[in-house]
């Protein structure tokens, strides 16, 4: 039987299309993971005959977690992986403390001259199930610490406190949730009920991921424990769902499953909450979420957002979109207005419209065609475009404020956009924290520290809640 074989290509030193070459010129492989800053984007082109992914991989690379890895691999009873010597200790000490196996699994970085080492069928199996136990493990590792932000109560002319997460006077925020982005997260959900006038009345949906077994647990008591009083939920979503239709993109941070979750949104939801703001977990808000809460969704709306008509909007697919006669322009056609790119990072969503529409289908069907003809590029924001532009109910433009972390290659400080600020996102590359404890922030990362919870592993470094000045529209 053939064992199929993996290549595994370092970004860093090689770049995405030397990584694409150096697999064409070594015989016999069938997928090729490349290492991208610490994350891995799989790469398997149409010149392999390998049919779709079966099996999710979870990989370290020196010390490093990587996330909702995809091999494509069908009928194939075992995986060949590349096994090196022990690293030494001057390369991977650091590493080894931190991973268990990292002292004895390395990647071996794929070099024109050198060819596949290949294992056996019985060792590739027992490596691959060493790897997934043994990963399994330190995934579990104890989340960062955040320190208890301050408790916000309800103003006057605020609805009662609400008896569930049906009440009809609740504002609904829906975010994705995981240790990646925990510390954005925080930062996020503390700005939002300091700058609510009901923060009582703010009730928060969280999507987390439902592997490894006991993360959610984790989260949950991360939660409780930085915000006693707060009024959330998490829903477990299975990776499963979406990893089948998920493409490579320009960056691997944008093919995580858990981006694709806000797809499913209606469906994890209970059925009596009408309608969410979706927010990404870059944000912070500067204005009181319920002015976006209230804004009005005609008949024919179901989703709102911030439009930005000056953009290209044709950048965001192929060449090969615009020239298929059966695409193009033609799949505009007919709508409310002409189509505008809309960041899908802060939305509002009638989430029973959504539901009567089957619009999760809808959005799945472009992810199908994408990858029959792969028409655009970006992730998950592509097939929100295809299925709504041109028919987004559109918000004024403070309500997203994006584009602060620059692009999705460099990452590169952006200031604010002329006008009125009242949420503040940090989409694009650059992480407000990470250039913070990289030592090299951007002038609004600064603005952004006011509400970082987190508590470095030394006691230090760790924002004061009550010291950071309260952003309000005027202000920026």
């Amino acid at each position: 039987m053939t064992v199929p074989a993996v290549l595994v290509c370092r970004f860093q030193r090689y770049g995405l299309a030397q990584c694409r070459a150096r697999a064409t010129s070594v015989p016999q492989v069938d997928v090729v993971m490349v290492f991208v800053y610490g994350e891995v984007l799989p790469v398997c082109a149409p010149l392999w005959s390998r049919e779709p992914c079966l099996a999710t991989l979870w990989w370290l690379c020196l010390g490093r977690q990587i996330h909702y890895t995809y091999a494509r691999l069908t009928d194939y009873s075992s995986l060949s992986l590349r096994i090196t010597a022990p690293p030494s200790p001057d390369s991977s000490a650091q590493a080894a403390h931190h991973n268990p196996i990292a002292a004895g699994i390395q990647e071996r970085i794929a070099e024109p001259s050198s060819p596949p080492m290949m294992v056996g069928p019985a060792a590739a199996a027992a490596a691959l199930l060493f790897f997934l136990a043994a990963t399994a493990a330190v995934s579990g590792a104890e989340l960062p610490r955040f320190a208890e932000a301050p408790q916000y109560r309800n103003g006057e002319g605020c609805p009662a406190a609400a008896a569930g997460v049906c009440d009809p006077g609740l504002v609904h925020i829906a975010m994705t949730l995981d240790a990646h982005y925990l510390r954005g997260s925080m930062a996020a959900i503390y700005s939002l009920l300091k700058h609510a006038s009901c923060p009582e009345s703010l009730f928060f949906h969280f999507l987390a991921a439902d592997a490894p077994p006991g993360d959610i647990t984790d989260l949950r008591r991360a939660v409780a424990a930085s915000f006693p009083s707060l009024r959330f939920e998490i829903y477990p979503f299975r990776a499963a769902a979406v990893a089948g239709l998920i493409s490579a993109s320009v960056r691997a941070a944008l093919d995580a499953p858990l981006n694709y979750a806000r797809n499913h949104l209606a469906d994890l939801l209970p059925p009596c909450v009408p309608r969410a703001i979706y927010l990404d977990s870059d944000v912070l808000a500067a204005d009181d979420v319920r002015r976006l809460w209230e804004t009005r969704l005609p008949a024919a709306a179901v989703v709102a957002a911030p439009e930005y008509c000056h953009a290209n909007f044709s950048r965001y697919f192929t060449p090969a979109f615009w020239s298929d006669p059966e695409l193009g322009a033609r799949v505009f056609a007919g709508r409310r207005r002409p189509p505008c790119y809309f960041n899908t990072g802060v939305m509002v969503i009638d989430l029973r419209r959504w539901r009567a529409g089957n619009y999760r289908r809808r959005i799945e069907r472009w992810m199908e065609i994408q990858k029959e003809k792969r028409i655009y590029e970006l992730g998950s924001l592509p097939p929100f475009l295809l299925v709504f532009a041109g028919e987004v109910e559109a918000v004024d433009l403070r309500w997203n404020q994006h584009g602060l972390g620059g692009d999705n290659v460099h990452g590169s400080c952006r200031p604010l956009h002329d006008g009125p600020v009242s949420l503040m996102h940090w989409s694009g590359k650059g992480k407000p924290w990470d250039r913070l404890d990289a030592g090299r922030p951007c002038p609004l990362d600064h603005t952004w520290k006011y509400y970082d919870l987190y508590i470095a592993g030394d006691g230090s470094g760790a924002a004061s809640p009550a010291s950071g000045p309260a952003l309000s529209a005027s202000w920026l």
